[in-house]
């Protein structure tokens, strides 16, 4: 497998964090080499949160430069959005459609055009899946698994270099117990729509 750039965004408490440590697990039981680096300062509900994981070998630094991601997590599509610039040209974005409003919007200050940034991505990303989490949350009985049902999304599209298989053992052993029935219903959850 050649080496992995991947970015992981979105607002604190979506998981971003913890889903980078799985890929990190999954990808060094493989006996891959593994970087990262990750914004944990804003980690704080509401605020943005990123992760740069990179995969493979001879791997210098963790961070990835404009332009040289194989493929965007993105949690949240306002954040999606603003790390597009990373993307590397025929890149894959994997993007939750659900937005977590900032308070400015919440209050009636500014607009959060959802449908304009959907369009954005759409019209800009070569490789595009999107994954209605709202509906995801409903048939999984909770929101708390974004970050694994949207490594499964991302394993399917075949760009992240690992399996569900890896993703699972990671899981077991990174999570507790009482979670793993439900994060492996959202780890197989495929109500996800590839729209290019």
């Amino acid at each position: 497998m050649r080496n992995k750039n991947i970015i992981l965004c979105g607002v604190g408490g979506q998981g971003t964090i913890l889903a980078s440590k799985l890929m990190a697990a999954a990808a060094m039981k493989r006996g891959m080499e593994v970087k990262t680096a990750e914004t944990i300062g804003m980690a704080q509900r509401g605020g943005s949160v990123f992760s740069h994981v990179r995969l493979g070998e001879g791997l210098q630094s963790p961070m990835i430069a404009p332009g040289k991601a194989d493929i965007i997590l993105g949690f949240e599509p306002a954040e999606t959005l603003r790390h597009l610039p990373f993307l590397r040209r025929g890149g894959t974005v994997v993007a939750s459609t659900s937005p977590i409003l900032p308070t400015s919007a919440l209050i009636g200050q500014a607009s959060y055009p959802l449908e304009d940034i959907l369009r954005h991505l759409r019209e800009h990303t070569e490789k595009l899946t999107l994954v209605d989490s709202e509906t995801a949350a409903s048939a999984l009985g909770s929101a708390k698994v974004l970050n694994v049902l949207l490594l499964g999304a991302a394993v399917r599209t075949g760009a992240l270099g690992l399996t569900i298989e890896d993703i699972r053992e990671a899981l077991r052993e990174k999570v507790p117990a009482r979670f793993h029935e439900l994060n492996e219903k959202a780890l197989m959850y495929t109500e996800e729509k590839r729209t290019s």
